[in-house]
């Protein structure tokens, strides 16, 4: 039996890993080109997608977003409008997924760690930590797993995964993220990159593509048949400190996990790292920014839900950045970078 399976977002970094992943695992899979600067079409092409997808579905079906151009920084009008998409888009699938024969109905939704934890307390964070955003972007995040959580009364499966900073070859350069491809572009370019945080700052780091499998895990274990639901199991040794739907393993009736390595690493640490492997200095100036409030210093995380998804081998951060920084070597010599 062959799933269906939709990918929005699937030219982003950790979309583009998710349909190699999918189909690797033998899902028919199928993505949408959405004109994201209209509204009115991004929703209609988004609606279309979802009838082609039911159309043609022989079993099973999934959805998986993994869609938005927010970071940190981003204004809140520009979340208020990728939110007002997810809104409809969330309509669409209850209407048009939910009301479909398929044996399984699974949506699985690309949240943030760093974004909803970023002022949250005590960590390593865990599923049952309280979030606690610290910017608009945040607060955007979790707005988006309460909208895409009440699917679960559509008799749809929902897996939310909370991603810890995830890298890898192919990440956009242009966007204000990914310290590990631009620091690598720094490498390259000569030209210093500025660091708005304290080089003491504790970040998880994961490769896309052990990412990306771990959120395919993570959607098939949230895959009830019709009629039943999918609750997470959580480790024993942390049940015991809170009630799951109090701390956020449970958003509604959505199963939410957190995406990470497990293993933090210090932005000096990186640094240094790097300098080994290239034989020479990063150019980094550290800087000012008004935005490095909304930064959290240390945003350790360990995920406790569906702990036996995390029992595999993952790629380790200096072998990752060895991958990103020969992808990012060759555009470079090959011109595609400016110099």
């Amino acid at each position: 039996m062959t799933r269906s399976s939709l990918v929005v977002g699937s030219r982003g970094l950790l979309g583009r890993s998710l349909v190699a992943e999918l189909r690797g695992r033998g899902d028919d899979v199928a993505t949408v080109s959405v004109p994201w600067s209209d509204e009115e079409a991004a929703g209609e092409e988004l609606a279309r997608a979802l009838e082609r997808l039911v159309a043609t579905a022989s079993d099973d079906v999934a959805v998986w977003w993994c869609a938005g151009a927010g970071v940190t920084a981003t204004p809140q009008h520009v979340l208020d409008a990728e939110l007002r998409t997810l809104e409809r888009f969330v309509d669409d699938v209850r209407r048009i997924v939910g009301g479909a024969s398929a044996r399984r109905r699974t949506l699985f939704y690309s949240s943030s760690a760093g974004g909803v934890f970023a002022g949250s307390q005590e960590p390593p964070f865990t599923e049952l930590t309280t979030p606690a955003p610290l910017a608009p972007y945040g607060h955007a995040k979790l707005r988006a797993e309460a909208m895409v959580s009440s699917l679960a009364d559509a008799g749809i499966g929902v897996a939310i995964g909370r991603l810890a900073n995830i890298y890898g070859p192919g990440q956009d350069l242009a966007k204000p993220q990914g310290l590990i491809s631009q620091l690598c572009l720094a490498h390259h370019t000569a030209r210093p990159i500025n660091v708005y945080v304290s080089l003491d700052t504790l970040r998880d780091y994961i490769f896309v593509d052990d990412a990306a499998r771990l959120c395919a895990d993570l959607g098939d274990a949230a895959s009830p048949r019709s009629g039943t639901s999918a609750m997470p199991p959580v480790a024993a040794d942390e049940a015991s400190k809170g009630d799951a739907d109090a701390g956020g393993a449970v958003v509604g009736a959505a199963v939410v996990k957190i995406i990470a390595s497990g293993r933090a690493a210090s932005i000096g640490a990186l640094i240094a790292d790097m300098r080994r492997l290239f034989k020479r200095r990063v150019p980094v100036v550290l800087a000012a920014s008004p935005y490095a409030r909304q930064q959290a210093r240390d945003l350790r995380l360990r995920s406790v839900v569906l702990p036996e998804i995390d029992q595999q081998p993952l790629v380790t951060l200096i072998n990752g950045i060895d991958r990103v920084n020969e992808d990012i070597g060759a555009q470079f010599r090959a011109g595609v970078l400016d110099r």
